[in-house]
């Protein structure tokens, strides 16, 4: 039996991919640890894992809504954070590791920290990476304008300070690309397609591109009208009040079900009297959250924010998209969605523009076809079985 060590950031659309690929290692006669955070524990624990808080040394959680949106912009304040994660980790988590003698550490592409202990202590490593896979020739998929480009000049200068500070401790680090972007030289597990990463052909062998890691639905939900559209712009960057009554103006009309996911920062009692003070014939539901993959087994259309979790469960149903990136990252996921054919941006808010952007995505069947050729290249992935044998492979 070997000792798998997994290393994540707390948010759900990094862990939710890992958590299929950790239960086969365990079916498998593995033992697997993770070092996570309290708001993961029940899930990560009902794989069957050893779940090894890190809450006492993380700053992430720390951060305020408008910090989590700043990290998405700014890479000098994420390299802050993410080393000031590192450092505080260092001392307790080094010693763990060392005691527990894993035979591979397995981190997400943003968990530095794990990363870095791996090759402190020379144990084999592979990444995890929920995004697409982020080298020179795929990285033209998140250009922004040469304004964006410049400011990220200006800031990989401030991240050099930051990186210096682990340098002093140990940490072999040359620069804040190391961050951000990925290697041909590590082993890494990629959970998209071949067909859906953008420039598949230019990374090595060393990337096992398995597809997305769908969860069974939890819940059952039932479609009470012939279309069904579902509205949710994720968990973190949502606090978009006035955007949610423009989608209640701009679907009251219609003979829809609507299906709203708002999350946490927003008033829901403010959005159910605004639903109740019009004259509907759209049926609504709006909740804090929802269980997705329920919902978008029997929705028609999508309006996402473009997190690469939310895209891919949607494709992976062969639900068509209305695109509302609110990050970089995010356009870089609609940019491929709309290079591909299988969803359109919103470009106008208003009630209008929502109309007009759900009426063509339903409309137009290309939408659906090609979100479905998305959806039949996940399934030729090998999944978590195909992620076990990259992790395996690593150390074997």
């Amino acid at each position: 039996m070997s000792r798998i060590a997994f290393f994540c950031i707390p948010a759900h659309g990094h862990t939710n991919p890992t958590l299929e690929v950790v239960k086969e290692l365990i079916r498998q006669g593995h033992e697997v640890r993770y070092y996570s955070y309290e708001c993961m524990k029940e899930k990560i624990e009902s794989t069957g894992a050893e779940y090894i808080s890190c809450d006492e040394y993380d700053y992430e959680q720390k951060l305020t809504p408008a910090d989590g949106k700043r990290i998405a912009e700014d890479m000098a304040f994420a390299v802050e954070v993410l080393v000031n994660s590192t450092l505080a980790m260092d001392a307790a988590l080094l010693e763990q590791i060392k005691q527990w003698k894993p035979d591979c550490i397995v981190a997400d592409s943003m968990a530095l920290w794990g990363k870095l202990i791996a090759k402190k202590l020379n144990v084999p490593f592979v990444s995890s990476t929920t995004t697409f896979a982020f080298n020179k020739q795929s990285a033209q998929v998140m250009q922004g304008s040469l304004k964006d480009l410049f400011k990220v000049i200006l800031q990989m200068g401030k991240a050099k300070r930051h990186l210096k500070r682990l340098q002093e401790k140990g940490y072999i680090i040359k620069s804040a690309l190391e961050i951000i972007q990925n290697d041909n030289d590590t082993n890494t597990i990629v959970y998209t397609s071949p067909e859906f990463q953008p420039c598949a052909e230019s990374f090595s062998d060393k990337y096992a591109f398995v597809g997305p890691s769908i969860r069974p639905a939890e819940t059952t939900f039932e479609k009470t009208r012939e279309k069904l559209i579902y509205i949710s712009m994720g968990t973190v960057n949502n606090d978009m009040t006035t955007f949610y009554k423009n989608c209640i103006d701009a679907l009251a009309s219609s003979d829809y079900q609507v299906v709203i996911s708002v999350g946490s920062q927003v008033d829901i009692k403010l959005l159910e009297e605004y639903v109740t003070s019009s004259n509907n014939r759209a049926e609504f539901c709006i909740l804090p959250y929802v269980d997705q993959i329920a919902v978008l087994q029997k929705a028609d259309a999508f309006l996402t924010h473009c997190g690469m979790n939310s895209v891919s469960e949607a494709l992976y149903f062969k639900v068509p998209l209305v695109m509302y990136p609110q990050t970089n990252e995010q356009k870089g996921v609609a940019f491929r969605v709309n290079e591909l054919g299988a969803g359109l941006y919103l470009t106008d808010e208003t009630k209008m523009g929502i109309q007009t952007a759900f009426h063509e995505v339903m409309q137009d069947e290309m939408y659906q076809e090609h979100a479905g050729e998305i959806s039949d290249s996940f399934a030729k992935c090998g999944g978590s079985k195909e992620a076990v044998e990259k992790i395996i492979d690593a150390f074997a």
